[in-house]
């Protein structure tokens, strides 16, 4: 399984989901489906911008877990 960890990667540099989807031009419906791991799909693009502005890894936001 695929797991997002988009919301340990925000505590950890103290960012509001307002702030990462001003910093990053993804609307919050965009980012909350991500946190919450619902989303189906990321784009490369979104992926970059997102540890761009986290100053984090892909590895950082994106783990697999076997089931």
């Amino acid at each position: 399984m695929i797991v997002i960890n988009l919301d340990v990667m925000m505590a950890k540099r103290k960012m509001s989901l307002n702030e990462l989807s001003d910093t990053v031009g993804i609307t919050l419906a965009n980012l909350s489906v991500l946190k919450n791991n619902k989303a189906k799909a990321i784009r490369f693009s979104t992926l970059e911008a997102l540890c761009k502005a986290l100053d984090c890894r892909v590895e950082d936001i994106i783990e697999y877990r076997e089931d």
